[in-house]
């Protein structure tokens, strides 16, 4: 089987050692190595570990013919877009089970007509972990709020409305966030 594990580890700026700590339960650089070079055989447990390392799909990993890659030609920083020091490729995004999405029809805030916000589904156990990000909560009749989440009361969540202006939104026990992880825009 012919796998990307290089590709990906490069594309993510990890070495070998560092995809090694983060296997569960950790393995050598050399190892790693090995299975990249493919003078060791890659199974599907190795494939679902080494995946898990690299925070992708197991699928993201194997080689695929019809699937097209998005090579790095430029970076951009302080000094304007210079091309990479390294061959590099970018992993196309994927979306993760239990991620909604919400799509813009006009802009606010920082978001622009056209963008897609992906959020990941918590509940309320996690709710804590969604301080200070923008979340989409559900309210009754099939509407929703979107906010930057400012605090959490024991069954109360206070979210700030991005448009400037708005009144602070109190809203009582709800069943889960969209916590917003990527921001999907098209030029």
């Amino acid at each position: 089987m012919i796998t990307r594990i290089r590709e990906v580890r490069k594309a993510k700026g990890l070495t070998l050692d560092d995809v090694g700590q983060r296997c569960d339960p950790p393995t050598t650089a050399q190892t790693i190595g090995r299975l990249e070079t493919g003078t060791r055989t890659v199974s599907v447990g190795w494939l679902n570990r080494i995946a898990s390392a690299l925070g992708v799909d197991a699928a993201d990993l194997v080689d695929h013919p019809d699937r097209a890659e998005m090579e790095v030609v430029a970076v951009l920083g302080t000094h304007g877009a210079q091309a990479p020091k390294r061959h590099g490729l970018v992993v196309p995004p994927r979306n993760s089970p239990g991620q909604v999405a919400m799509t813009v029809a006009a802009s606010i805030g920082d978001y622009r007509a056209g963008d897609e916000i992906w959020c990941d589904r918590v509940g309320p156990e996690e709710f804590a972990l969604a301080l200070n990000r923008d979340v989409l909560v559900p309210r009754p009749a099939g509407r929703f709020l979107f906010g930057r989440l400012i605090n959490r009361d024991a069954d109360k969540l206070q979210l700030l409305p991005l448009e400037a202006g708005g009144r602070q939104q109190v809203i009582p026990n709800p069943p889960w966030l969209g916590v917003a992880v990527k921001l999907v825009r098209s030029l």
